[in-house]
């Protein structure tokens, strides 16, 4: 049983808000201070000489080998090129990060968190950044959207580990990253066509949980239920998105960053 709490564990997907400065994902130390501002920096210099205006980044949160298979990144959300206030006062340009977190006070809830890449990577285990970016036209709308009220109001605080991007019931960081960007691609801010839209077009990555440990989950943390899914539960990945958006041809590149490196998928 410790075994499949443990299975459990590992699957979370968006860091609660209590740990992100302290810890990372996977309860092991920090990566060096120095050294996350210097990977941050990598990857926003990376996007910038792309002349990217948003895109989407995960980070590897979690020791690869505790991860399901056709899961890498843990935790995703858009980087979007922004006027920016230094720690010092002097302002400038860069990017800004637009993220759903789960709670660190209440795992089943979570909020809507801008913050800076040095931040987004704080949590990292490794230093590791996959990134897809949209093609321009998708960027602007990407944009308009992000910009306007229909971003906080795809938000579901009701917040799964596990979420069916399929059903409205809960949300995770990479299905509200989803419900953003089939807001965009479709021009729609209603909830319920976009579902139909991701239930028509997208195809989620599959997640071997077994019975045993789909009937235990809730007792574990009411973050990992899978109430909202079937026979299989399939939730929203990095990977499953950038698959979605090169089969439909909406992304520009897909690759990942290490700190000597730029490897396209």
């Amino acid at each position: 049983m410790r075994y499949v709490f443990r299975f459990l564990a590992v699957l979370c997907l968006c860091l609660p808000l209590t740990a992100r400065a302290g810890s990372s994902e996977a309860g092991n130390p920090v990566l060096p201070i120095d050294q996350v501002a210097t990977f941050s920096n990598r990857v926003q210099h990376d996007l910038a000489s792309r002349g990217v205006h948003v895109a989407i980044v995960g980070r590897v949160g979690r020791d690869p080998s505790q991860l399901p298979r056709g899961i890498r990144y843990t935790h995703i959300g858009f980087w979007v090129f922004s006027n920016v206030t230094r720690a010092d006062g002097s302002t400038g340009t860069g990017y800004r990060v637009y993220n759903l977190y789960q709670r660190g006070d209440n795992a089943s809830r979570s909020e809507l968190i801008q913050d800076s890449p040095a931040d987004f990577f704080a949590g990292a285990h490794r230093f590791d950044a996959g990134v897809i970016i949209p093609d321009r036209r998708l960027q602007e709308k990407l944009l308009r959207v992000i910009a306007s009220p229909t971003y906080a109001a795809l938000h579901n605080p009701s917040y799964s580990v596990l979420a069916n991007p399929r059903d409205g019931r809960f949300q995770n960081c990479t299905e509200h990253t989803l419900d953003v960007l089939m807001a965009a691609v479709y021009g729609t801010s209603d909830r319920s066509q976009i579902k139909a839209n991701i239930a028509a077009h997208f195809a989620p990555q599959d997640i071997r949980v077994d019975g045993l440990q789909r009937l235990l989950a809730p007792a574990a943390s009411r973050a990992l239920t899978t109430a909202d899914h079937g026979a299989q539960v399939r939730t929203a990945t990095f990977g499953s998105i950038g698959r979605f958006m090169r089969a439909h041809d909406l992304a520009e590149s897909v690759y990942y960053i290490t700190p000597d490196r730029v490897i396209s998928y």
